[in-house]
């Protein structure tokens, strides 16, 4: 019997929609339900990712520029959205948990300030000051040629250290242009010599030079060298640029050791400026794939270096500097058990050390040390429009 033979007045029954697992029958998700649900995972599976790749290959150097508040940001208002896909909230809700407790150390938040106090400051402490100092005195910024800041000697002697470990001696050849629309090269670097200068500045003190590296001592220096970046270079990026021929520790040296003898004993401090990550990663361009990888190899390399020779240093330690590593890249990791970030004697719950867009808010400048050495203050100061970095001030001692 064909349908058109059906009594009048019947209906063919409707297909009932498919069953959930208890029998009761299953909702398809609206629009934004599938869309806090990807996102959530989404998310999820970028922190795990960043977890692994993070520091350890170079496909993922562009994804470690992102903002590390992002870590907390993000999940934090995708639990704001979250309840609105009630079928499944509470597994969102677990998802984005998970994703926050693992990227919450990467977020650059100094959670330590909250409870943290360092401990009081002791009899023989001293004062060291990490800067980098943006091309020593030179004032590159200004629109007709180069001037130099004749505030720059004061505002060091007005830092009140005992130990500085300063970045940047050396000035920029602003003849090839704008030089906030460069790409940084050898060629640029102009090697400069104040030595004059700096011990009319500072009477008494010590001083110890290794690339663009310096450090100056009110206590006498037992020894110092850079360290060498070429043993952890693969074979192409060993050669020194011709323009740096006359100038070696300008390509070879990113890090300086000094051993100073403080109160009779001998401690190493790490004068570093690693070098900038890629800042673009331009696929479509050679020359910005070479330059970006370079500087991807020279970091790694700067870091394994600062490593193996803190491994095998018996004295106490002191790492402090321009690492250009926000808390959301993972290379690190490359640094020693050793050493301790000393981030927690910090009073700012999000230190920052760094402008974007005219506000500082990325953390890239560091301070390591041994355990044998006890942190009483950290503080971040203002540059006096002298740099683009906040200098680092610290008091420590040997326990």
């Amino acid at each position: 019997m064909s349908d058109r033979d059906a009594p009048a007045g019947t209906r063919t029954a409707a297909v009932p929609p498919p069953a959930g697992p208890a029998g009761r029958p299953r909702r398809r998700w609206c629009l934004g339900t599938r869309l806090v649900v990807a996102a959530s995972a989404g998310w999820l599976a970028f922190v795990l990712c960043h977890l692994l790749a993070s520091g350890r290959t170079p496909l993922w150097a562009p994804l470690d520029l992102i903002p590390p508040v992002l870590f907390l940001a993000v999940p934090a208002l995708l639990m704001v959205v979250a309840p609105l896909a009630r079928p499944v909230r509470w597994r969102i809700m677990t998802v984005l948990a998970v994703a926050l407790v693992l990227g919450a150390g990467r977020s650059g938040v100094n959670y330590a300030a909250l409870w943290h106090s360092p401990p009081p400051v002791r009899p023989g402490a001293i004062t060291v000051v990490a800067w980098n100092t943006e091309f020593w005195d030179q004032d590159w910024r200004t629109a007709e040629g180069d001037r130099y800041s004749p505030e720059f000697y004061d505002h060091l002697r007005g830092l009140r250290a005992d130990v500085y470990l300063l970045m940047e001696y050396l000035y920029v050849d602003t003849r090839a242009g704008d030089m906030r629309r460069q790409r940084w090269t050898a060629g640029l670097a102009m090697r400069i010599d104040r030595l004059a200068e700096l011990r009319r500045a500072f009477p008494g003190y010590h001083v110890a030079v290794s690339g663009e590296q310096i450090t100056l001592s009110r206590f006498p220096i037992a020894g110092h060298r850079g360290l060498d970046l070429r043993p952890w270079l693969p074979a192409d990026q060993r050669e020194i640029p011709g323009e740096l021929r006359g100038w070696p520790e300008g390509y070879t040296v990113e890090t300086l050791r000094t051993d100073i003898e403080v109160n009779g004993r001998v401690v190493s401090f790490y004068d570093g400026q690693v070098a900038q990550p890629p800042l673009e990663w331009r696929l479509d361009r050679a020359e910005s794939r070479d330059i970006d990888r370079a500087r991807t190899l020279r970091r790694e390399a700067s870091f394994r270096a600062i490593g193996a020779d803190v491994a095998a240093n018996p004295n106490p330690v002191v790492l402090a500097g321009d690492l250009n590593t926000s808390p959301a890249m993972g290379i690190r990791r490359l640094l020693p058990e050793r050493l301790v970030d000393r981030t927690p004697e910090l009073s700012s719950l999000y230190p920052a050390t760094y402008p974007a867009g005219g506000t500082v808010l990325w953390r890239i400048d560091w301070v390591y040390t041994s355990r044998e050495v006890a942190v009483h203050r950290y503080e971040l100061l203002d540059p006096a429009g002298l740099s683009d970095h906040r200098a680092q001030r610290v008091i420590m001692s040997l326990s």
